[in-house]
């Protein structure tokens, strides 16, 4: 059966009643017929031109890379600083002479001329031997994507300021980081709270492509960035950390990282969701205690002291909580995406703490046998749980 027979086929029993009830005529219901088969008929050939697009302007950017690497030992400085500026005005001239003619095809230019931006930036800096700061750079590339977006309102223009305003004020933390002994739990506060933000943004049925574009890029960021904040918190608390470091930060500059690193996702999740945000303090103070529990479960190290299985046990059960948290606020709000994420986490949970708890005390057969049996019932097991928290989402929408 074709998409288009399926369509009129979904659509035809409440049209037909329409009919009957004499809400509409016989001609106007078969013309609402044909305009859903060819909606559903355009909507199914957006994917391939979206993927020629995404991997055309991916070509396109390393053409022209390639090119401007083989001639550039053999130009000026200002012939260097001409062609970038003139890679980044024909790249967004392109994208505006096309935006009537072919949206997408405007949107992808328009991301490669914030691509470039971010070249010209860092190439303008290296043509005029300019003082070395890549944070200012990212701050400069971050400032052009926001007026790209507020002028566009495009995804792909959300995405790069969502990913370069974040990585400006980790770039800013690192340097002013650099040789002091404590830092990293401000930042491991903030990149879980601003996945968790991202995630969240959307609330129902929101058809807002950027807010579909945070919810992406949040879902892909939550699980790394939970693990790098468990990492930096246990690395901080060790001893050898501090071993060489020149002395701690002060209170005010830690006052000011942890103010940037709760309140700005928290203000952000405000914005995007409005009172639904109460949901978002309550992940903040669940990251805080998993950084706590992190940093107390490695504090026996470096002591000849085996860590303390109470510790691990509050560190893998935070993480439990939290997975179970994702799949209850997926119910909650009935965002699948979250249900699914939730999932995943509890099983990666078990899975860590098999590994770093039990493992080293089985045999090399007897470790392998078990973590099988493990994978294999835990898989089957959490599958069947989603499948009935999937089947019992869609009963109550």
């Amino acid at each position: 059966m074709s998409k288009e027979v399926a369509t009129r086929g979904k659509f035809e029993a409440p049209v037909q009643r329409w009919i009957e009830a004499g809400v509409i005529d016989a001609q106007t219901g078969a013309r609402i017929l044909v305009l859903e088969a060819g909606q559903e008929r355009r909507s199914t050939l957006r994917w391939p031109v979206f993927l020629a697009m995404v991997f055309g302007g991916i070509l396109f950017a390393a053409g022209i890379t390639l090119f401007v690497a083989a001639h550039w030992s053999d130009l000026s400085p200002a012939m260097r600083f001409s062609l970038v500026l003139l890679m980044v005005g024909i790249l967004h001239l392109g994208g505006a002479f096309l935006a009537e003619r072919f949206p997408v095809f405007s949107t992808t230019l328009h991301a490669l001329g914030t691509a470039a931006l971010g070249a010209a930036i860092f190439l303008t800096g290296q043509i005029f031997n300019l003082h070395e700061d890549w944070a200012t750079g990212i701050l400069l590339w971050a400032i052009g994507a926001t007026i790209g977006y507020m002028l566009l309102r495009d995804w792909v223009q959300a995405a790069f300021v969502a990913l370069l305003v974040p990585a400006w004020l980790i770039s800013q933390w690192s340097i002013t980081t650099e040789g002091f002994s404590e830092g990293g739990r401000p930042l491991a506060m903030g990149l879980m709270l601003t996945a968790l933000c991202y995630l969240s943004s959307r609330t129902g049925d929101e058809g807002n492509s950027a807010r579909r574009t945070l919810v992406w890029i949040g879902g892909i960021a939550l699980l790394p960035c939970v693990g790098t904040a468990i990492a930096i918190s246990i690395s901080e608390s060790a001893p050898w950390h501090r071993h060489g470091r020149e002395s701690i930060l002060s209170f005010g500059t830690l006052l000011m990282a942890w103010s940037v690193a709760v309140a700005g996702p928290l203000l952000l999740a405000l914005f995007l969701r409005g009172r639904a945000a109460w949901v978002n303090v309550n992940w903040a103070l669940w990251a805080y205690a998993l950084i706590v529990a992190a940093g107390y479960s490695n504090s026996f190290s470096g002591r000849g002291l085996d860590r303390d299985l109470s510790a691990t046990l509050i560190l893998y059960g935070l993480c439990a909580v939290g997975s179970v948290g994702l799949v209850a606020w997926g119910l909650y709000e009935k965002r699948k995406e979250r249900l699914n994420l939730g999932v995943a986490a509890f099983a990666l949970s078990v899975l860590f703490f098999y590994f770093d708890s039990f493992m080293g005390k089985l045999g090399r057969s007897a470790s392998l046998l078990t973590l099988g049996a493990i994978c294999l019932a835990s898989g089957y097991v959490l599958e069947l749980t989603r499948r009935r928290l999937m089947a019992r989402m869609e009963m109550s929408e």
